[in-house]
Parts: structure tokens; sequence; C-alpha cells
């Protein structure tokens, strides 16, 4: 019987809202010291385009995956040298209410969120199976991540406490059961969150109550893109290479075109000689603003 071969990687068709994107701005390459990142927003620089699938001709309702133009805000991106951009998952901060089980399936353990200590622009996210597939990092108590370390989420329910009976009091009383209803807490269940059949009690970390964590969606990989902002591109050079060019014999006012012989450039070329007239420089002095139009090419041509 033939195997066939399948592929895994699929174009991300990700939410501008489900993105972050950190900025770190350097004049030059030699410059390492000064590391500051700042946020961008997301939604108002990241431009999804649309296409109309297989639908008949419809436009604009499906995104093309993979395929996104950065617009770049000018009071940010206004001076030379290179802006490095960390294009990566939206981080979900928020704090681990409870870490419990389920009343009618005490097996299931999982952790317990409050939806109030959820940024509000990220609240959407935490419906009933809305949380499958994130990643959940995790913080130690001074406030460095945890390295290497991580959960995945199995599915994620509304819920409410109960409050049982128990005859071991080693066992907490406290217990959640999932409702219908929207509330202001989460269970999430987590994987890897059971023992191995080989040591029964070596039940694996998923965090403790009023631990910090990161939730993150798992949508695309980080990315990291490099823009570099320079004075001259090879549009210009060539200008400066193959464009049009005069030289005014009488004040020595040299003058390069552009490819639709407008004024691009203008120096003023001169001689420095010593006392005995001897030729000492060649100079090519650049005019600045000071542009004399009259040597427009066109007036010069005609």
């Amino acid at each position: 019987m033939a195997t066939g071969t399948y592929g895994t990687i699929r174009p991300s068709d990700v939410s501008p809202e489900d993105v972050e994107i950190l900025l770190n701005y350097t004049p030059s390459r030699d410059d390492t010291d000064n590391f500051t990142l700042t946020k961008l927003d997301a939604k108002n620089i990241l431009r999804p385009y649309f296409h109309n699938g297989n639908t008949g001709g419809n436009t604009n309702i499906e995104i093309l995956g993979g395929l996104y133009n950065l617009r770049l805000p000018v009071d940010q991106f206004n001076k030379l040298g290179i802006y490095t951009l960390y294009i990566r998952p939206a981080e979900i901060r928020t704090t681990i209410t409870d870490c419990g089980v389920l009343s009618a399936l005490p097996n299931v353990k999982g952790i317990v969120i409050d939806l109030n200590n959820v940024p509000s622009e990220y609240r959407n996210k935490f419906v009933s199976q809305g949380l499958i597939g994130f990643r959940v990092e995790y913080l130690n108590s001074d406030g460095t991540k945890i390295p290497n370390f991580f959960r995945i989420v199995t599915s994620s329910f509304y819920c409410e406490p109960v409050y049982q009976n128990l005859t071991n009091t080693l066992q907490k009383s406290i217990r959640y059961r999932y409702v219908d209803t929207t509330t202001n807490l989460m269970f999430c269940t987590l994987s890897p969150s059971s023992a191995p059949t080989n040591k029964p009690n070596a039940t694996p970390f998923i965090g403790q109550p009023d631990q910090k964590i990161i939730i993150t969606n798992t949508f695309f990989n980080p990315i990291t893109t490099e823009i570099e902002i320079v004075e001259h591109d090879i549009s210009t050079l060539a200008i400066a290479l193959y464009g049009n060019q005069t030289k005014s014999i009488n004040d020595g006012i040299y003058t390069i075109y552009d490819g639709s012989n407008n004024i691009y450039k203008q120096y003023n070329l001169y001689e420095i000689r010593d006392q005995f007239n001897e030729l000492l420089y060649e100079v090519r002095q650049n005019r600045g603003n000071n542009i004399d139009f009259s040597k427009a090419f066109n007036n010069i041509s005609a």
C-alpha cells in the first residue's frame, strides 16, 4: 500500500488583534548599547489582504493567509538608521485564581482564571472553547519567566465554584462545575496534566494560585524583520551615475537631473591655487538648498 506525504505548514490567517509588534531603533550597526523596545499598535500597522476564494466572485471576505502589509507610521520611522521589528503572537498576562478539579470528575485538573484580571482588549478570547491550543507560560515570584516551560490549553469553559463536604481533610472543599451561562470564571484544562501510569503520584505542574502567567496564541511563529532607512537607494544612485548632467562654464555650477529632467542636485566646481598659481585642489561643493533654477535642463537644451 502506498503511503502519502502530508504537509503540516500552513500560512497563517491571524487577525492583527492577535499580533504584537515590538520595535528597536539604532542609528548604526555599531551602536548596540542602547537597546530599547517600543510596542506598536498592530491594529493600525498590520493590514491583511483579502480575496474572493471560491465564493463565486465576492471580494473582501477571506483573508489571504500569510500575506500582510506593514504600514509604518512616519512619526516613528523618520530617522536614518536600522529599525528591527519583532512580530510575535500577542501575550495575555493574567493571574491564576485557583488550581482545582471538577466536581463531577475529580480526576480532571485545571486552572481557574478570573476574567476580571484579563486585559479588556483580550476579553473576547475567553469564551467557551476559545482558548484551545493557546500556550501557558509561568512567571516566578520575582517576575522572571520560567525558561523553556509551558503547557497547552486543551479545553476552556465557564465555571462556578461548588462546596462539597469531604471526609479527607487534605482535599479542598471548593470544586468547580461547568455552566452554560457567561460567568467571570473560566476553567482551563492543560496538557500534560495527568501523572504517568508508572508513577501515579508524579502529577505534572500546571501552576499554583496567585501565580502570574502568560497566555499566548499559537497561530504563527514569531518573526524578526529589519528595515534600514538610508539617504540613498538604488534609484538615486542611478541618477548620479546615469542621469543627465550639465556644467556651467562661467560660474562653475554642476547640475545633476533625475529621470524627468528635474534638478536633483547642484554643486559649485572651482579650483584652489597657491600664490604661484599652481593648482592645489579641485573642489566640488554641495549648494544645498541654494538651487539656481535657471540651470533647468529644458532651458539649457532648448
